[in-house]
């Protein structure tokens, strides 16, 4: 982890520690009813304060708390074109294949590029301090990925114009 991105990741580390704090919660509007109230939205009371971390207007995490469950969504950084398309293509990837990482949203929260989805079933099931782990760790790996894709990328352009331009010569 570089030494830039370290503030960053520390702050959303400490803000996911502390809103990982979920309990079950029955609906109070359907009787019987367990839904996350992040995404329902019936009872404004059980929703608490989002929190939105920034590196810079690129690069951003929104935390929405409630309290049975919780949202994370991420917008990658994006500095030029080709990174908004590698960006896109490996979050729809990703979200095509949503039930194979448990936590994760089939469809991003608007303005984000890709959104995890908490419950209290989860962190009964899981350890809080790895769900947390996971979401630092992705934020991570998402970003040298898309790095090195485009070094790929940018390395097989150079060799199919090479060899373009060498029928020329």
């Amino acid at each position: 982890m570089s030494n830039t991105l370290r503030p960053y990741l520390t702050a959303v580390r400490a803000t996911l520690t502390a809103a990982m704090c979920l309990e079950n919660f029955s609906s109070q509007v359907v009787e019987r009813h367990n839904k996350p109230e992040i995404e329902a939205q019936t009872t404004k009371e059980a929703l608490l304060t989002p929190v939105q971390i920034s590196r810079n207007e690129n690069e951003k995490v929104l935390v929405e708390p409630s309290i049975n469950s919780l949202r994370i969504s991420i917008k990658i950084k994006q500095a030029d074109d080709l990174e908004r398309v590698l960006a896109h293509t490996f979050t729809r990837f990703l979200m095509m294949r949503a039930e194979n990482f448990i936590i994760l949203r089939r469809k991003a929260v608007q303005g984000y590029d890709i959104s995890f989805l908490v419950t209290n079933f989860h962190t009964e099931q899981m350890f809080k301090h790895k769900l947390v782990d996971f979401i630092i760790q992705f934020m991570e790996e998402v970003d040298k990925e898309i790095s090195e894709m485009k070094l790929s990328i940018n390395a097989r352009a150079r060799i199919v114009a090479e060899s373009y331009l060498m029928q020329f010569s």
